[in-house]
Formats: structure tokens, sequence, C-alpha cells
């Protein structure tokens, strides 16, 4: 994938390529945005982004954006929606990736104690698929055992890595707390010497995972928003981005409905005249391509914070 010191095209990057990504951005000094999608259109909205600005991109599915790619209608007291959605919105991010000539890395967002059911149902996923492909469907899923004990963390997270590593495939974890609110975990109590990961936690870490496989990261915290422009230059790769966005997202559908209240307020009848259809003014391909078109500039602002833009 890295040919000549430049980033090629490749999509869903898995197990060398994943590895390979990671350590061009160190040396490059650029982090990779990572997108929470939900939807086909949020995914879209990204790519665009990122093909746009000439930069890779990461795509990230939560257990709530599985769970709603699945259908808010659907079942999920056992994990299932969630299960079902995201492995839908892997393959049809693996459909749509090769449009858009960039290097993608296909990931799940925080799996916690609770949720590991969602995990273990995606894992059978990527052994299939592995079975078929030499591949496993999703390049990476992050585990975030952080409210758990530091030494059951890291031994469950060891195990999981074991079932990836024949796959090659990128396992995250992380140790430590994030401040402020994070999938529905709030630490804005927290004392502010409570939100740095020890190094002597990394370090444990490190040479625990490291006798497994290669193909892992560790997500420590920086404070309360993982101080992450400074991080970088220490050798951060990947920065989450989801609030931001789903705002983002919003403000363009917002406009554009408050712009056109005068066509959306009936089927048929508009300043032009009473007989008059609205339907190009409501079909959902135009004002849900104004949240795609406003959500890309915020994905496009950040691959420029972060020195990714430009990067193929």
């Amino acid at each position: 994938m890295i040919v000549d010191d430049k980033i090629g095209p490749v999509t869903a990057c898995s197990g060398d390529d994943v590895q390979k990504l990671y350590k061009y951005c160190q040396e490059k000094n650029f982090a990779i945005p990572a997108i929470n999608v939900t939807s086909s259109s949020t995914v879209v909205a990204a790519l665009e982004a990122a093909r746009d600005t000439k930069s890779p991109i990461i795509l990230q599915v939560s257990q709530g954006g599985g769970a709603f790619f699945a259908g808010k209608g659907v079942s999920n007291t056992k994990q299932e929606a969630s299960i079902g959605g995201s492995i839908a919105a892997a393959h049809y991010i693996r459909s749509v990736a090769p449009l858009y000539s960039i290097p993608v890395v296909l990931h799940t967002d925080h799996c916690a104690k609770k949720l590991l059911p969602w995990l273990d149902g995606m894992l059978e996923a990527d052994e299939a698929y592995f079975k078929l492909h030499g591949e496993p469907l999703f390049s990476s899923h992050m585990i975030d055992l952080s409210e758990e004990e530091k030494e059951w963390n890291i031994s469950t997270t060891a195990k999981y890595l074991k079932r990836a590593a024949p796959m090659k495939q990128w396992l995250e974890m992380e140790i430590g707390i994030t401040g402020g609110e994070e999938d529905g975990v709030n630490n804005e109590a927290v004392d502010n010497n409570s939100l740095y990961t020890q190094p002597e936690d990394i370090y444990e870490i490190y040479s625990t995972l490291l006798k497994i496989s290669p193909y892992f990261s560790i997500a420590a915290a920086f404070g309360n928003v993982h101080g992450f422009s400074e991080a970088i230059s220490y050798g951060v790769v990947k920065v989450n981005l989801d609030t931001d966005l789903q705002w983002a997202y919003l403000t363009g559908i917002r406009d554009y409905v408050l712009s056109k209240k005068e066509y959306l307020a009936t089927q048929v009848g508009n300043p032009h005249g009473k007989g008059e259809p609205n339907k190009k003014y409501y079909d959902p391909r135009v004002w849900v391509r104004e949240g795609e078109k406003t959500m890309s500039a915020r994905v496009k602002e950040a691959l420029q914070d972060f020195n990714t833009a430009g990067q193929l």
C-alpha cells in the first residue's frame, strides 16, 4: 500500500497494511480522523471528504450505530441488530469505497464489557470472511474495558487478540479514563489527576500483547479531550470524531428546510401557485444530500487540522 514513500489506495486495509499506514502516520506526523458512520449517507459524506482532500480515512461503526444501520425497529436484546447492522455497514463500505480510490480502515468503536457479545458476533463474521478471502471483514476492532480492573482488562484483551491474530486483524484497546461524557459513560466529576494513563500501565499492556501479535494499538487517556493536538506529535495516529459531525449533518438539513419552508408545508402548492407540486423539494435525495454536504465539509476541516490532507 505504501510505495515510494506515498500511500496508495487500498479498500478496507488489513494486517500489514494497517500497521504500515499507522507507522507512516507517525513518520509524517499526522493522524487519521475516525468517523462514526450510522448510515450509507454518512459513509458517503466521509468518503467524499477524504477523496477530495487526498486523505486516508477511518470509518467506524459503534454498537448503537450498527443497530441503527439495521433499523431501529429491530430487536437488539441479544445484540443481533448491532451485529447484523455492523456487518451490513462493512459490506456496504467494501462495495462503494473502491469508487473513491482512497485507503479506508474499516473499524468498530468502543466495545465495553456488556457489549462483548456484539464483538463476538462480528468476529464470527470476520472469521467466515477470512476463510473465503484471506482477510477479515473488518480491518480492526476496539475493545474498551477501561471501566474494569486493569488486570481483567489486559487479560481479556489478550484473549481477543489471540482470536484476531491468525487473521492479522488489528485490535485497539483502551486504558485510563476519558474526561467528560463518552458513549453514555459520564466522567465529568473525575479529578483531573485521574485523566492520564500511567506509563507503567502502558508498558505492561505493550509487553503482554506484543507476545501475541504486533497488530494492536493502545488508546491512552491524555486529559479531558485526550490532548489530541499535542498527542499527535508523540505518535497518536487516530482521532475519533462523532459529536461535531452529528451537528454538521443536521445543519445542512436544518438550513435547507428553513429556506424552503414554503415549499415543504404541503405536498402541492407553493408561492408559484396552489397547484404547483413540491416533489423536487421534499424528495429525500435533495434534503439528505444537504446534510451530506455540511458533514463532508466538517470532515475536510478535521483532515486539515490533523495534517491528513494531501498525504496520498
